[in-house]
């Protein structure tokens, strides 16, 4: 049997790959824009308040079950900035190009240039489900300041992965998802759905 799933998000590569994994487990997944939800607000400083936020929004106004994600890059001399506001981090309006140019120009100094993407699912059957299913992955690699290669988008251009010898924005789709953050997030998140 398949069970419709909310995507809190509109963003047409995470639904492509979301379901891509949900579909063979029952899952049918949608945008939240095809019930005309609207954004959730993101006020919390973790990751996982923000997804829980997002996915608790979507299932309330849907009432079906929901999935939602935060993810972001974290940098370990910035005390794990820009983190939760990676994708606003050089203010509104979002723009990644003035994002890297200021994550770049706040490391120019400083010898540490370790980082890390992180991401965490949340999967609510219910808006007010007390037991959350959460998964969450986390792919290091150290920012560098000229940008490299045409794929992916935010940060990937600058985030180089040393084992690799390439930025994420080097590697192709189906490499980076099976290497990344979110990727990993996902098959543990698959993974935990299966058994639940």
């Amino acid at each position: 049997m398949t069970q419709r799933l909310i995507l809190a998000s509109n963003n047409a590569g995470k639904l492509k790959e979301f379901a891509q994994l949900l579909g063979p487990i029952g899952f049918e997944l949608h945008p939240q824009g095809e019930f005309d939800v609207p954004e959730a607000e993101e006020p919390f400083g973790t990751f996982v308040e923000n997804a829980l936020a997002k996915a608790r929004h979507a299932s309330r106004l849907t009432g079906l079950p929901a999935l939602a994600d935060d993810s972001g890059v974290c940098v370990n001399a910035l005390g794990g900035a820009p983190g939760v506001y990676s994708a606003r981090f050089a203010g509104e309006p979002k723009s990644d190009a003035r994002n890297n140019q200021k994550l770049v120009a706040d490391l120019a100094g400083l010898a540490d240039k370790s980082a890390y993407y992180y991401c965490v699912l949340v999967y609510v059957r219910h808006p007010d489900d007390p037991q959350p299913v959460i998964a969450d992955g986390l792919w290091p690699g150290e920012i560098i300041a000229s940008p490299r290669g045409e794929n992916g988008f935010g940060y990937d251009p600058h985030f180089l992965i040393p084992s690799l010898g390439k930025t994420t924005a080097e590697l192709a789709p189906e490499e980076k998802n099976a290497l990344s953050h979110r990727g990993q997030a996902l098959r543990a998140l698959v993974e935990k759905l299966k058994s639940a």
